[in-house]
C-alpha cells in the first residue's frame, strides 16, 4: 500500500498548491493549461491503448460496457453523489463544479495503464515502482486541475486511495486468474477512457466517461471467451 499512500499524499499536495495559485492565474492561462493537460492525457491514453493484442476484444468490451453503464446510469449516480457534496463545499460566488473537479480528476487518476499494472504489480510482488512513478504524474496533473476545476480534484484523492487500494488488495485474490495479456487487454480498454477524458479536458467533448467504467471488467472476460473459442478451433480444426 505503500505506493497508494505516496499516491495519495501527492495528489492533496498538488491540488493545495494547485488552489492557492488558482486566483494568481489568468483564465486564458487556465484555458491554455487544460488544453496542454488534455493533449498529454491523450497521449498518455493512445500509448496505453496500444497494449492490447486483439481489437475485437476491445470493441466487444468498450460496447458492452457503455451498454451496461447507461442503463445502470453510473454517471447519473456519480454526480448526484458529487452534487451532495458541492452543496456542502461550495460558495455561491464560485462559478466552478465541484462535481466536475472530482468526476474528472477521479477518472483521471484511476482509470488507466499506470493504475491498472501499478496496483496489480503493488499487490502481487510488493513493487510500487509504477505507483510511485505514477505519483510524480499526478503530482503535476492535480496542481494544473485544481487550479480550473477547485477543490473537487482535492476530494478526489479519497477516491485514489478507496480504488487503488482496493485493486492491491484485490490483485492477490485474482493473481491465480489473471494472465499478462488480460491485463494489457484491460489497460488498452482504460487507456481509451483515457483518451475519452483527454477530450473532454480539451473541450472538444462532453463524453459521460464514467458509463463506458464497466468496459474494463468486461476486458478479462472476452479476453477468456476469445481465448475458449480459439483453443477449441484449433482442436477441431
Amino acid at each position: 500500500m505503500l505506493g497508494v499512500i505516496i499516491n495519495v499524499i501527492t495528489v492533496l499536495i498538488g491540488s493545495s498548491i494547485g488552489l492557492l495559485l488558482k486566483k494568481s492565474i489568468p483564465e486564458r492561462v487556465s484555458r491554455a493549461t487544460m488544453v496542454g493537460l488534455g493533449v498529454c492525457t491523450l497521449y498518455i491514453g493512445i500509448s496505453g491503448s496500444l497494449k492490447g493484442e486483439n481489437v475485437l476484444i476491445l470493441i466487444a468490451s468498450v460496447v458492452s460496457g457503455a451498454v451496461a453503464g447507461t442503463l445502470l446510469k453510473i454517471d447519473d449516480a456519480i454526480n448526484k453523489l458529487a452534487k451532495r457534496i458541492e452543496t456542502r463545499f461550495k460558495k455561491n460566488k464560485d462559478d466552478v463544479s465541484i462535481a466536475e473537479g472530482i468526476i474528472s480528476a477521479t477518472l483521471l487518476f484511476c482509470v488507466g495503464s499506470m493504475t491498472i499494472t501499478g496496483s496489480i504489480q503493488a499487490g502481487l510482488t510488493g513493487d510500487n515502482s509504477i505507483l510511485i512513478t505514477k505519483a510524480m504524474l499526478d503530482l503535476v496533473s492535480s496542481m494544473m486541475l485544481a487550479s480550473t476545476l477547485g477543490v473537487g480534484v482535492l476530494l478526489s484523492s479519497a477516491a485514489v486511495f478507496i480504488i487503488q487500494g482496493g485493486l492491491v488488495l484485490l490483485s492477490g485474490l485474482i493473481s491465480s486468474v489473471m494472465s499478462t495479456a488480460s491485463i494489457n487487454e484491460m489497460t488498452a480498454v482504460g487507456s481509451l477512457l483515457i483518451i475519452m477524458i483527454g477530450t473532454n479536458l480539451m473541450g472538444i467533448t462532453k463524453i459521460k466517461v464514467a458509463d463506458f467504467l464497466p468496459a474494463i471488467l468486461f476486458a478479462p472476460v472476452f479476453y477468456y471467451i476469445f481465448t475458449l473459442f480459439e483453443s477449441l478451433y484449433l482442436r477441431f480444426v
